[in-house]
């Protein structure tokens, strides 16, 4: 399960009006190798759903993960935020042994 917090849910509606064309509705939060620490995460809006997705609904989010990033997510909070130390999402996962200093990227 991911949990997105009320300001995430509200820049992820904000975006969907602005970047997500008709149909790609759906969050899609992955993770593929690289960054600082080896993993990276990735948001996209999706319209398509997979067999090997995982479809999970949060304050009102739907949000569809594949199985390879699904054992890295699991109990992982997505926030937003815009205050002094910088603007964006922030993935808040308890799986993660330590984070890069930009919180982009992490390792197990």
């Amino acid at each position: 399960m991911i949990t997105v917090t009320e300001k995430a849910k509200n820049r992820i509606e904000e975006l969907k009006q602005v970047e997500a064309p008709a149909g790609k509705r759906h969050l899609r939060v992955s993770v593929t190798g690289g960054g600082c620490s080896g993993l990276m995460y990735n948001l996209s809006f999706d319209e398509k759903i997979l067999d090997s997705d995982e479809i999970f609904e949060d304050n009102q989010v739907k949000i569809l993960v594949d199985k390879k990033s699904l054992l890295y997510l699991l109990g992982t909070t997505l926030d937003f935020s815009d205050g002094l130390n910088g603007k964006g999402f922030q993935f808040i996962n308890p799986n993660a042994s330590r984070t890069c200093g930009c919180g982009e990227s992490f390792a197990v």
